[in-house]
């Protein structure tokens, strides 16, 4: 017996060190060296250098000079602690009660088509893109609440929408928090508007 228990201890202790050891650090190493931005979190500053957010993690924004998220489903909205979907089905009365309620106050804005993605939560509930699409929708919102015209806030949205990766990988997207903060540096407002 004690002749297979230490094969059986020396194994353990091998590859928890290989692969609980070794291999997290080479990964983490090559991670840091390669793509240092994305490996700690594609963290966005301000100009003064304070963390604001994540490129990857969406957060609310709810003044009418900013754009608007996609709906969360992550806690009380955007909760990285309760990443989720909402699981419920197209059916569900509660989820239609919800889409029906987000489309009705999004027609008092414009009588523009809906986007999908303007009443519907991501699979995760962190989603920080939109689709172009629901960005064009919120232009004249934004133009109105900054006191400028619609094709100095359309000039930023069209710069920050980032094109299919590859030309041919996903659809075109925008990110809000990069968008958000070009309409602060290059749209600034009379009066700041409210996050």
């Amino acid at each position: 017996m004690l002749s297979q228990l230490r094969p059986a201890i020396v194994s353990m202790v091998f590859f928890t060190a290989l692969l609980g050891l070794a291999y997290p650090l080479a990964v983490t190493g090559v991670a840091q060296a390669a793509f240092p931005v994305q490996a700690n979190g594609s963290i966005v500053a301000d100009k003064a250098g304070k963390p604001i957010g994540s490129a990857l993690i969406g957060q609310a924004f709810a003044g009418a000079g900013y754009l608007h998220g996609r709906p969360s489903a992550a806690g009380k909205g955007y909760d990285a602690t309760a990443s989720s979907g909402s699981n419920y089905g197209p059916l569900n009365e509660d989820y239609a009660a919800r889409v029906k309620t987000d489309a009705d106050s999004l027609r008092t804005d414009s009588k523009a088509a809906i986007p999908v993605d303007a009443v519907t939560t991501s699979g995760s509930g962190l989603d920080p893109h939109i689709s172009p699409a629901y960005a064009e929708r919120q232009v004249q919102r934004i133009a109105d609440a900054r006191g400028v015209t619609p094709a100095a806030v359309h000039a930023v949205i069209t710069a920050a929408t980032d094109r299919p990766t590859l030309g041919f990988l996903g659809q075109p997207r925008v990110n809000v928090l990069q968008a958000n903060l070009a309409l602060d540096a290059r749209v600034p407002a009379a009066q700041p508007p409210a996050r």
